[in-house]
């Protein structure tokens, strides 16, 4: 691995131009000056031209003379009140959206459906020959059925640009991240598309890089840009051969500062980016939906083709009276279009419109809620986890980390958050430790809001919050804070980390934090260093450091430091149990170095046990000096080299106890999720006391459950970890391999395959005789012990190294606050206050969807059934069909989109997490819904049946306008009041509940009531309907009314979930549910029902015929 730290001296030239703001921004705004700066800008931004770039920028001079160009400054940045001009003239950090298709688009692509066009092509050939037959209402027909097939078109392309408007909406949400710049000398969060050229960018590890750019300053930093070249490899930067670093890629490694040359579509990134569209995935839901609706459609056709047969069986065998004036071609054509209508009622398109409707509500809800969805499946795959691994701190806990107590330099301090004075140590130890603190940390803080000043001492200021904030690690940020307050004699830490000159040419190395190994060392180099407090005369640790900047400051920049008795020391920073096998010796209250004996270390392991229990996390600080008489490469040595040279034999300076509160609400939340089915685990790296505390206090860890270590994790078999699942409750000490491989065994996620894929994750070992002892172990040894059916699991990680253990989980969790870029591209779902309670909210929204979109299929099931047999069997007595081509229409715009809008979006109840979820096999139809379609079906079919058959009851004509006009009444408003039924789909009923808190539902009712009485009143020749009597509206809506007591006493029929479709904490082992045997059946039954019972009034018709013709022969 080449050292970022061999640079040229003159890389880090001050870059000051000394203009004043005014100036700067009229330099920026002469085109000649900015059109020279964007030409030499791209020149050394060339795509895949890193030769070419690096010429051009070295030709030019170094990075002082690119800073100078930028009117930046190597350590300052940029003058903030600059910031807009260089936004104005060149360009923001803004991405281009991809295009998106307007309404007109959306609109013309509605007309690729083949149903749309088979009935515009019946349309229009009716419609020619209507005019033909009859010039003056011939046309009235052709014209409704074009009619109606507008309005569906119309109604489809506003949901698809409705919907699209939502996804951008959310993809914008998941785009917003902030970023670290340094301006004025300070740095400042701000969010990415602020960034402009010029600007001073700070990364870390995890961290996007957010624009193009060419490094100041360096640590080790590695980049992941694989996004750009599509290589997986990991790069090293540094100044000599690769100095720029490009938007769209993530550091791995180390930590760095760079000058912005390219921003938003200027940048690499955002030329790509401009050339792509992003598109949404079908989620495993549509796709289910997808299948149920072609069965549908296919069974729809074959009605269609029978309607079709049967009335020209009719017209060509029987011809009766009604018909006798019609050409067979006429009938024919109407004969087609009926056909082409019940297709088009029968192919549910309304189930997948369904869900989409319901996840695009569901996902801007779920944004109010804290849960940012990344993956449209995530939102529906939550509602039915069984298993949720989530870490301690900042989902558990507040992450409001504050040092109460500790032991420093072996003097113990108790109630430190409270301190009215300084440490009582002396100044030697205390400068150690504070040094330490300061330099062993990468944690920063943003200056605090100042008020405005007011125009008048009358007026009053508006409330701002002066607290400052800081950015980075929560812990290491709660000991900064300790260091700068009253305790630590309100030390500078910043001068002193800035004195460290961390990325700087020889200048101190830093080692960030890693969640696999637990901890973090710095390398620090100062002429002035710890071996100069034995000779400073006890002066302050304070002098002493101003003495030390005194010298740094001297010392030209351009002059090595190599070669001047380098005083190097170690700070490093960890797990104390970790750190504390690592030393060897103790700070004692003088300063002095003391050797750690077994007494002395007893007593310090009690003390980190006696915090654990406290539900302290504890941190130790630890140092070692003069490790340049251990190895003289310190400016190029390696983190291998550094655990295993220099990691060893330290002094341990400090154990800080420090407190996380667990937040309010997570008791209650963890209770919630219990009683829903789903197992919480707690995964995390402190240390197993304090892990057992924080999970007993959150109810995580119960009566029964087990609690163990990763060391004690990665000893056990595959088989040996199966027996512990189920009581496995706590993970403590355990690394992201650790969390990957528990996901891992718990829902056969990226589980290894084949041989080659399982000698990849254990290289040179024996696959035949270890493939049973290792884990994860291999997929058909996984699936052989579980039925082939995993968990379904949701993991929360917030770390770089988290991001195969949430690639692994069904859904992946990352924190909005804490989560690294890294962690975030790697999740499903951002849950942006880092809080359990808000996992909770997406578990609920995910069952809220999957339970809206059974209640539209139970719904739209019924419908189907009705509207088909309906218009057959009216087909097959003789009839026209008692619903018309815009009768079927409008049915089916009430059934699909209309439908889908009013149960779609019906909002979550809390009764839906007293169920347990779902086994990922199980069927959509339940069996409690099967006997609602059944029932509705059966009752809504007989009901039509018998008014086909007595229109004396109205003294109308039989198969006459108003006969067909009842029936088409009283059906719509069946499915009106069918749609409060729906709302419930087990046996609970309550269907106004909630009602106020479902305005589109009502929208949609009142809508459909209202533009039903339209079509009846006023529809006349173009929907085929006639005005109805105030009695007969009356007797319609009454029938149709008959559904709701219909859905009371249907609930009362005893009829419960099949328990083998549930899983989670209860569930019972499944089995293959036959669900096309339950359509079938679902579907037949009414239909027979109805067959018979018009079998019987057609035996009874052909009574009464035989009994008039034997009176006729009497006489």
């Amino acid at each position: 691995m080449s050292s970022n730290h061999s640079m040229n001296s003159s890389f880090h030239g001050p870059g000051v131009t000394g203009d004043s703001p005014a100036e700067i921004i009229q330099e920026i705004e002469d085109k000649d000056k900015s059109h020279d700066v964007m030409h030499f800008l791209e020149s050394i931004n060339q795509s895949q031209a890193l030769q070419a770039n690096l010429e051009n920028f070295q030709k030019d001079g170094d990075i002082a003379s690119l800073s100078k160009r930028l009117h930046s400054d190597c350590d300052k940045g940029i003058d903030s009140k600059t910031a807009e001009a260089r936004r104005t003239h060149w360009g923001t950090n803004a991405m281009p959206a991809s295009p998106r298709k307007d309404f007109w688009t959306l609109f013309v692509e509605t007309f690729d459906d083949a149903t749309l066009q088979i009935l515009i092509v019946a349309a229009v050939v009716s419609l020619a020959i209507g005019i033909y037959d009859d010039p003056a209402t011939g046309y009235v027909e052709g014209m409704a059925i074009l009619a109606a097939v507008l309005i569906v078109s119309v109604v489809t392309a506003m949901n698809d640009y409705q919907k699209e408007s939502q996804f951008r909406q959310l993809s914008d949400a998941n785009d917003a991240i902030d970023v670290v710049v340094v301006r004025d000398g300070l740095h400042w969060q701000i969010p990415i598309e602020q960034i402009v050229v010029g600007d001073l960018v700070v990364v870390e590890a995890g961290d996007p890089i957010p624009c193009d750019g060419v490094l100041v300053r360096m640590d080790g930093i590695q980049l992941d840009e694989s996004a750009l070249t599509g290589e997986p490899i990991e790069v090293d930067k540094n100044a000599e051969n690769d100095p720029f670093v490009l938007s769209g890629c993530t550091v791995i490694a180390g930590s760095g500062q760079f000058l912005a040359i390219a921003v938003g579509k200027h940048s690499q990134w955002g030329i790509i980016q401009s050339h792509l569209e992003k598109e949404q995935d079908q989620t495993p839901l549509q796709e289910k939906l997808d299948d149920m609706a072609a069965q549908i459609g296919y069974i729809g056709m074959g009605a269609a083709a029978m309607t079709f047969v049967a009335m020209m069986i009719i017209k060509i065998w029987v011809n009766p009276a009604y018909l006798q004036h019609k050409s067979v071609f006429t009938h024919a054509l109407d004969a087609f279009i009926i056909g082409v209508t019940i297709v088009v009622v029968a192919v549910p398109e309304g189930l997948p419109l369904a869900v989409t409707i319901s996840l695009a509500f569901s996902t801007k809800k779920m944004l109010a809620d804290q849960n940012l969805i990344r993956h449209l499946a995530a939102c529906e795959t939550m509602g039915n986890a069984t298993n949720i691994c989530s870490d301690k701190t900042g989902t558990l806990t507040e992450n409001r980390m504050t040092v109460v107590k500790g032991v420093f330099a072996d003097t113990r301090h108790e109630d430190i958050a409270h301190a009215t004075r300084s440490i009582k140590i002396s100044d030697k130890a205390q400068h150690i430790l504070l040094e330490g603190i300061a330099c062993c940390s990468t944690a920063k803080m943003v200056p605090p809001q100042v008020p405005e000043p007011s125009a008048s001492p009358s007026e009053e200021h508006p409330m701002v919050d002066t607290r400052p904030v800081w950015i980075g690690n929560k812990t290491e940020a709660a000991m900064l804070s300790m260091a700068a307050s009253v305790w630590g004699g309100n030390d500078d830490w910043e001068m002193r980390r800035a004195n460290a000159e961390f990325g700087m040419p020889d200048g101190s190395r830093l080692f960030p934090f890693s969640s696999a190994r637990k901890r973090m060392t710095v390398l620090v180099t100062n002429p002035a260093a710890v071996d100069d407090i034995d000779h400073a005369d006890m002066d302050s640790s304070m002098s002493i450091m101003r003495r030390r900047a005194s010298a740094g400051s001297t010392m030209s920049r351009t002059t090595s430091k190599r070669g001047m008795g380098e005083h190097w020391t170690l700070y490093h920073k960890g797990a104390a149990e970790l750190v504390l096998e690592n030393c060897t010796h103790y700070l004692d209250a003088d300063g002095n170095e003391q050797e750690l004996d077994a007494d002395k270390r007893h007593s310090f392991e009690k003390v980190i046990r006696e915090y654990a229990r406290g539900a302290l996390r504890c941190v130790a600080l630890a140092h070692r000096s003069r490790i340049q008489e251990i190895c003289n490469n310190l400016h190029e040595i390696q983190l291998p080299e550094v655990e295993e040279k220099l990691e060893t034999n330290m002094c341990l300076d400090a154990l800080v106890g420090i407190a996380d509160p667990l937040r309010a609400d997570v008791i209650e939340a963890v209770a919630i999720c219990q009683k829903a089915g789903i197992f919480v685990r707690m995964v995390t790296g402190d240390n197993l006391e304090t892990a057992i505390a924080i999970a007993k206090e959150a109810g995580i860890l119960t009566k029964g459950g087990l609690a163990m270590t990763g060391e004690e994790f990665r000893k056990l078999t595959p088989a040996q970890l199966d027996e512990k699942l189920p009581i496995l409750q706590v993970l403590a000490r355990s690394s992201p391999e650790d969390k990957h491989m528990l996901v891992q065994r718990l829902n056969g996620g990226l589980m290894p395959e084949t041989k080659e894929q399982w000698l990849e994750v254990h290289p040179k070992k024996d696959y035949e005789t270890q493939r049973d002892l290792l884990l994860p172990g291999y997929k058909e040894e996984w699936a052989a012990s579980r039925g082939g059916v995993g968990e379904v699991v949701g993991v929360t990680g917030d770390g770089t190294n988290d991001g195969p253990a949430l690639k692994a989980a069904d859904v992946g969790l990352s924190m909005g606050l804490s989560g690294t870029d890294v962690a975030k591209k790697a999740s499903d779902i951002i849950i942006m206050d880092d809080n359990f309670s808000s996992i909770v909210k997406a578990v609920l929204w995910g069952r809220s969807v999957f339970d809206n979109i059974r209640k539209f299929l139970q719904f739209q099931l019924t419908v189907n059934v009705v509207a088909l047999t309906i218009t057959f069997l009216a087909a097959v007595s003789g009839y026209n069909p008692p619903l018309n081509a815009v009768m079927m229409l409008w049915v089916n715009l009430i059934m699909d989109t209309m439908g889908a809008l009013a149960l779609g979006t019906e909002p979550p109840v809390m009764d839906l997490l007293e169920r347990r979820p779902y086994r990922r096999d199980a069927s959509l139809v339940s069996r409690p819904m099967w006997r609602n379609i059944l029932v509705q079906a059966t009752y809504q079919l007989a009901m039509l049946v018998f008014l086909l058959h007595r229109p004396d009851l109205f003294d109308c004509e039989d198969g006459s306008t108003h006969h067909f006009t009842i029936i088409f009444n009283a059906f719509v408003f069946a499915q009106v009041f069918n749609e409060f039924n729906a709302r419930e789909i087990g046996d609970k009923f309550d269907p106004t509940r909630s009602l106020s808190k479902s305005p589109m539902f009502l929208l949609v009712i009142l809508f459909t009531v209202i533009a039903q009485y339209l079509i009846v009143e006023y529809g006349g020749d173009f929907t085929q309907t006639q005005p109805l009597t105030w009695e007969e509206w009356k007797i319609t809506v009454g029938l149709g009314a008959i559904s709701l007591p219909m859905g009371f006493f249907m609930r009362l029929i005893p009829v419960d979930e099949d328990p083998a479709t549930f899983a989670g904490i209860g569930g019972v082992d499944g089995k293959k549910d036959n669900s096309w045997l339950r359509v079938l059946i679902s579907i037949l039954f009414p239909v027979l029902c109805a067959i018979v019972y018009q079998l019987l009034l057609e035996v009874e018709e052909l009574k009464e015929d035989y009994s008039r013709y034997e009176q006729s022969l009497k006489k």
